[in-house]
């Protein structure tokens, strides 16, 4: 969802027009704060991907998509996958049949890391969100052939999701691993950490939930970090800084893997949700 950069996988391997309004949402789900801020719907914080499916992960998206997957509902673009309407309000217990503690994964990319977490973690859920429907039959297409029933995916703008499905306080965790860096100054604001942003994700975090980022575009880092500190209800878990590589528990990607031999330093960042 808001697309991250993508593992450079094998897509054909499984490895380790009218504007849709959304559905009326359930009022539980409307914090005293944060407000929801325009850009939520009006300025895409991810580069829409085209990219064909492997015959592995279309057979995986027709096939296991009843079942695994979920459509966000948008008014302002359409998401299809497969060939379908936009899902009815997010019903997390009936997704994953079961009630558990739930991890946000905002840009699953080809979902090796979302799968290893998830087949490592068995009492919470996990669920990938993300725009780049090849990555996201390749995660299902990952998660029936390793039997891990803990995982689903959503197909849209994630921001949609945090807004209008899911309740404050009711997330254990949302990981946030290599976002688009959007480089350019004028593009900064198209960026998914960002205040207004990190607020709205802090209300659907439970007391002691956690916010993991990650990145491997300096100067994003420190602005980040920068954001990050500065929310009045979180505190870094690693004193004022970056969280050490080794402590965080991230499975490495083949994006990582690229990015470190390119030179480019990795920075993480674990912030979790002062209790109320």
């Amino acid at each position: 969802m808001e697309t991250v950069h993508d593992d450079p996988a094998n897509a054909d391997a499984i490895t380790a027009g009218d504007p849709i309004r959304p559905a009326a949402p359930d009022s539980r789900l409307a914090p005293q704060h944060p407000q929801p801020h325009a850009r939520h719907g009006l300025i895409r914080t991810f580069h829409p991907r085209r990219g064909r499916a492997s015959a592995t992960q279309a057979d995986a998206l027709t096939r296991l998509w009843p079942e695994y997957g979920y459509i966000i509902a948008d008014p302002h673009h359409s998401y299809h996958t497969p060939e379908a309407a936009p899902d009815g309000p997010f019903d997390r217990e009936r997704l994953f049949g079961r009630r558990a503690p739930l991890v946000l994964e905002i840009g699953c990319g080809m979902g090796e890391a979302t799968a290893e977490m998830a087949a490592a973690d068995p009492a919470r859920d996990y669920l990938g969100v993300d725009v780049h429907t090849p990555g996201l039959g390749n995660l299902i297409a990952l998660a029936e052939a390793r039997g891990l029933t803990n995982v689903r995916v959503a197909r849209g703008d994630v921001l949609f999701l945090l807004r209008d499905g899911i309740e404050s306080g009711s997330l254990a965790a949302v990981h946030v691993f290599f976002p688009d860096p959007w480089p350019k100054a004028r593009h900064h604001k198209r960026r998914i950490i960002q205040p207004d942003t990190v607020a709205l994700i802090r209300d659907r975090l439970a007391p002691g939930g956690r916010l993991h980022c990650a990145t491997d575009w300096a100067e994003y880092a420190e602005q980040m970090l920068e954001v990050l500190s500065a929310d009045p209800g979180l505190r870094n878990l690693h004193g004022a800084g970056y969280a050490p590589r080794d402590a965080v528990g991230r499975p490495v990607t083949g994006y990582e893997r690229r990015g470190v031999r390119d030179g480019r330093p990795i920075a993480d960042l674990v912030f979790e949700k002062i209790g109320d």
